[in-house]
């Protein structure tokens, strides 16, 4: 029964949008985190990343499950769009850290062509209020715009991974617009 009522409740959550709690206009909270990038160790920081151009910070709930394979996927396919507007993409998730490293660098996820970020107990999510109520310890799917001033330009969330990159391409290319380079 208890399963059941689990399944019914994330069945409910994966059919809903959800609204990402820090709105636009609201200063995004900088943070340095470890991550890998095709399977490398490295470190990423979000004000030395702003420093170059707005920053798509896309939380996911978990390394090598259907959505976020899909979601990793669908990013690193865009990945030259958000290059050519100079935007940098991060993703960020408290789930499966253990397979991070090679999530970075599959060719059928992440391709290595952006970083991906550990948040144990999912710190950094709770800042962005991008938690996954359904489970504790883990980011909801939530994708921001991040401009260079710190200011978040887009937010949108829903566990659907398939529109997260069309939204948020479509946030760099209308600030783009207006702040060319």
């Amino acid at each position: 029964m208890r399963r059941l009522a689990l399944a019914a409740a994330l069945a409910t959550l994966a059919a809903t949008p959800a609204l990402a709690a820090l709105k636009e206009g609201a200063k995004a909270p900088d943070f340095t985190a470890p991550g890998f990038q095709a399977g490398k160790a490295m470190t990423f920081s979000m004000s030395e990343a702003r420093k170059k151009g707005p920053v798509v910070l896309y939380f996911f709930p978990a390394a090598e499950t259907a959505g976020c394979n899909l979601e990793a996927r669908l990013f690193a396919e865009s990945i030259d769009q958000f290059k050519a507007q100079g935007a940098t993409v991060i993703g960020v998730t408290a789930g499966n850290l253990d397979k991070l490293a090679s999530f970075s660098a599959d060719t059928e996820k992440c391709s290595g062509k952006f970083p991906v970020a550990a948040d144990p107990g999912a710190k950094i999510a709770a800042t962005y209020d991008a938690s996954l109520a359904v489970k504790p310890g883990w980011s909801s799917r939530t994708s921001y715009v991040v401009a260079p001033t710190g200011e978040i330009i887009h937010a949108y969330s829903d566990m659907k991974a398939n529109e997260h990159v069309s939204e948020t391409l479509g946030a760099v290319k209308a600030w783009r617009a207006k702040h060319p380079r």
